[in-house]
């Protein structure tokens, strides 16, 4: 009988054991400063004021640092400014670079290897800083909402990854669609997209997030401070640790928040809307990664 190698042979018991705790650990690791920040955030001022400006677990729990933040109504425009830039700005990522990774995949086209190469060519040497605000300066796009998208349009590693999946179709699908008629959009759009959704979820998260957290162009490109996203906001107000909050507009009765439950706060508000849509996508990052990291 042949023996079974030793990594096929089942854990012992106190290696089970020894498993379970480390990955207790490592949770609870991971997850104290996400309850820290919960807790600071509902946490009341005497209770942030006793324990040293962190809350564990409150006791006096009270949403008034909420309150104080809808009232003053800066979150709340910063927020749905950065709503409308992380939806417009994702599909507009998508989409170009759904077409351009079609392009570069098919070997037929014109140009397509040169291409290839000049983008490759950006991802390895950037433009500098100053180059990109003179670009957008000289373009007419400063202080406005296109200045938060247009020089962040594509990102070369997702258009890499997607070009891979692209590459990984089988070529007797486009062969098939090309004998039934079908031009380069019918073929994207009936037969690349559908098979695609993996690597389309992937990169549209990615999109999403890079445009929800991103706060340094908006630093770059905008002068007025009502068009500021809500990831600049967070940072002016941890940075400085002013009032974002009007406390004129606070109810009688109702005690003004302290400065770090207002921030954790901002922080909750501003983690949230990733956090609930993780759970949805990520059972395609592992095929949407490795599929489109094959073939390049």
């Amino acid at each position: 009988m042949t023996a079974r190698p030793p990594w096929k042979e089942p854990a012992r018991v106190p290696t089970r054991i020894g498993k379970a705790l480390a990955l207790v650990v490592v949770i609870a690791l991971v997850m104290t400063p996400f309850l820290v920040v919960v807790s600071t955030s509902i946490a009341s001022p005497r209770e942030v004021t006793a324990n040293g400006g962190w809350v564990l677990w409150p006791t006096e729990p009270t949403l008034s640092a909420y309150e104080q933040i809808w009232q003053g109504g800066i979150v709340t425009r910063a927020l749905l400014v950065s709503a409308g830039v992380t939806l417009a700005g994702t599909a507009l990522s998508l989409a170009t670079t759904a077409l351009l990774a079609y392009a570069l995949a098919r070997p037929e086209v014109v140009g397509g290897r040169p291409l290839l190469m000049l983008i490759l060519f950006t991802f390895l040497f950037p433009p500098g800083m100053i180059p990109a605000y003179l670009v957008v300066k000289n373009v007419g796009l400063l202080d406005s909402y296109a200045s938060l998208i247009l020089p962040v349009l594509l990102n070369v590693f997702n258009l890499i990854v997607m070009r891979g999946f692209f590459q990984s179709i089988p070529a007797e699908l486009f062969e098939a669609a090309r004998l039934d008629g079908a031009g380069d959009w019918r073929i994207l759009w009936r037969v690349v997209v559908p098979l695609s959704k993996a690597a389309l979820a992937v990169v549209g998260l990615f999109y999403a997030v890079g445009y929800w957290n991103s706060w340094f162009t908006g630093m770059l490109y905008l002068q007025d401070t009502t068009k500021w996203p809500l990831q600049l906001v967070l940072r002016t107000y941890v940075t400085s640790g002013g009032v974002l909050a009007d406390p004129s507009a606070q109810s009688d009765g109702a005690f003004a928040a302290a400065p770090q439950t207002i921030q954790m706060a901002v922080v909750v508000m501003a983690t949230l809307p990733i956090v609930l849509v993780y759970p949805f996508l990520q059972r395609y990052f592992v095929r949407g990664v490795m599929t489109g990291a094959i073939k390049t």
